[in-house]
């Protein structure tokens, strides 16, 4: 996974200035070569190589139980945000909720999957408040579950996770992987993507 840790600090690299709001903070890795690079049919910043998305498995804040091994055959986007966040996390929802609307028929075609990275405040009810107030609920899963299921999670995705002597988390790797019908990840979006670049983005990692 070196190399996809490479792109995703490279990603980190040039959204440096909103990665160090309070609600983002840079990966894992250090910025390094890039491994990555803009690719004409698509409009987020590419893995080279593709890597297998990790394995996802949880429950949605309405206990369902979510895989992301379930959405083969269609596209999947997947961000990690939490519901008290300042600034970036409700645009990543609200982008990706007019994303899916501006898919219009297409939208079949794409799963949504948000995970918390706040497992203390993210809860049920706070997490509906939210998804209603960006025109996300029913647009998107949004997955939970304790600290200690999360973790590896999180490990596994890459993303890091800033929290305070009450765990409460305080900033993250705001980022959105892209993921084709194959469940390989092929390109990942900073958090100032515009719902356009997923729009055009998702037939393109549905056919792959």
């Amino acid at each position: 996974m070196r190399r996809f840790r490479r792109a995703v600090a490279l990603l980190g690299a040039l959204a440096a200035a909103s990665l160090l709001s309070a609600c983002g903070s840079s990966s894992n890795a250090s910025a390094g070569t890039a491994a990555s690079a803009i690719h004409p049919g698509l409009q987020g910043l590419i893995i080279r190589p593709q890597k297998p998305a990790p394995p996802l498995a949880l429950r949605n804040y309405t206990g369902q139980p979510v895989s992301l091994s379930a959405f083969r055959g269609r596209a999947a986007l997947v961000t990690f945000v939490y519901t008290h966040c300042p600034n970036w996390c409700p645009l990543i929802v609200a982008n990706l909720a007019a994303a899916q609307r501006q898919l219009g028929s297409r939208a079949g075609s794409v799963q949504i999957i948000a995970v918390t990275v706040d497992p203390k405040r993210d809860t049920p009810s706070t997490i509906r408040t939210f998804l209603a107030a960006r025109d996300a609920a029913g647009r998107m899963d949004y997955l939970i579950g304790t600290r200690k299921q999360l973790k590896p999670v999180w490990k596994a995705w890459d993303v890091a996770v800033v929290v305070d002597k009450n765990q409460l988390t305080t900033g993250h790797s705001d980022i959105v992987y892209g993921i084709t019908a194959s469940g390989r990840i092929a390109v990942v979006y900073p958090p100032n993507f515009t719902p356009a670049q997923i729009v055009h983005d998702v037939p393109v990692l549905a056919r792959s």
